[in-house]
């Protein structure tokens, strides 16, 4: 007599349907405080929806996109059991992206890849997703949760996001609008944001041997409290500069540090010198520069170095750029000047020290 056997099922390859369903019941409410006017529809379907007749009002609106990621970010947020953060990040990284050439976020959809789904820690992603929504002016219209079993382990994730945005033609903001003599404003970044981690954590837990635990006295709270700061959201702020001040770029200093992000901006014959001494780098970059003996070069061209966020605005307009972000909470300052390309190579340098 043959032994019966049992026939193969999705469930017993990994993968838990009534997982994923309550999950997504769970972070209904979160997305639900991100809903803008022009969202149709409900958390469920198979595409968001989002009314476009809303953009009669533009005379000729241009569609800004941008995708993106936290990196491996990630991998800190979950070493720690805190995933109600890292959507900051994410919305950070895709909307401060749109939002660089004048555009106002509108909708934004997320993917998040789990090797299991356990509906609270998702939805806790989520919640962290639909809280930077709402820190950024757009609607969390839909997204996608996966389960890779025997691909990720039960406890890894990742997460990834698309959004869009919209300029009128006749405001957006880039290279071509960017004159001599203007000046190049600074908004403080909330530590490392959401790039180079890849380093840090070599040298920090690698390099140095530190844990996550481990107090640091100048954070004035943990090693892992420190890099799972969320990275500032600066979308509303930049549109309310442009409604205050006359604006001329902006740039997002992401992924190869402020230098090389800033010179995306700059149009061929001129060049941004940006003073390092007006201002002080926050102690996470210090630290990491030491504990790996990381050059100074290799640091900036990594690391945002403090600066999560510059404009380019015209002399007459710097006092008013400055007292606008300060009204916002946002710290900034003038930090260097649009000078004649001349001998540069580059479309931008820093020069000087920076301040202690």
């Amino acid at each position: 007599m043959t032994e019966k056997t049992t026939g193969a099922s999705y469930a017993a390859a990994g993968v838990d349907i009534e997982a994923g369903d309550r999950a997504v019941e769970l972070m209904k409410e979160w997305v639900k405080k991100t809903q803008r006017p022009e969202v149709l529809g409900g958390l469920g379907g198979f595409a968001g929806l989002f009314d476009a007749s809303a953009l009669k009002r533009y005379e000729r609106p241009l569609l800004a996109s941008a995708t993106d990621g936290v990196g491996t970010k990630v991998d800190i947020a979950r070493q720690l059991g805190v995933y109600d953060t890292i959507g900051h990040d994410l919305v950070a990284m895709v909307m401060d992206d749109i939002v660089v050439c004048g555009a106002e976020p509108l909708f934004m959809t997320d993917y998040i890849c789990v090797g299991k789904v356990h509906p609270e820690r998702v939805a806790a992603i989520v919640k962290g997703i639909a809280e930077g929504c709402v820190l950024a002016g757009c609607a969390l219209v839909g997204g996608e949760t996966a389960e890779h079993p025997g691909l990720l382990g039960p406890d890894d994730f990742d997460v990834a996001g698309a959004g869009t945005g919209v300029v009128e033609y006749d405001r957006l903001l880039g290279a071509d609008r960017i004159r001599k003599g203007d000046a190049v404003i600074a908004m403080a970044s909330s530590g490392l944001h959401s790039n180079g981690y890849s380093l840090v954590r070599h040298v920090l837990f690698d390099r140095a041997g530190m844990s996550l635990e481990q107090e640091i006295e100048e954070f004035g709270r943990t090693l892992g409290e420190e890099l799972l700061e969320p990275t500032k959201i600066y979308s509303l702020d930049c549109l309310a500069l442009t409604r205050t001040a006359e604006v001329h770029a902006f740039s997002h200093i992401t992924g190869g540090g402020l230098a090389a992000n800033l010179a995306r901006v700059i149009p061929d014959h001129l060049h941004a010198t940006v003073d390092r001494s007006t201002w002080a780098p926050g102690a996470v970059f210090d630290l990491v520069g030491k504990a790996g003996r990381v050059e100074q070069l290799e640091l900036e061209k990594t690391l945002n170095m403090g600066v999560g966020m510059m404009a380019v605005v015209p002399a007459d307009a710097v006092d008013v750029a400055l007292t606008a972000l300060a009204d916002r909470g946002v710290d900034s300052w003038v930090a260097g000047e649009i000078v004649e390309r001349g001998e540069h190579t580059e479309g931008s340098t820093l020069t000087g020290s920076y301040a202690s």
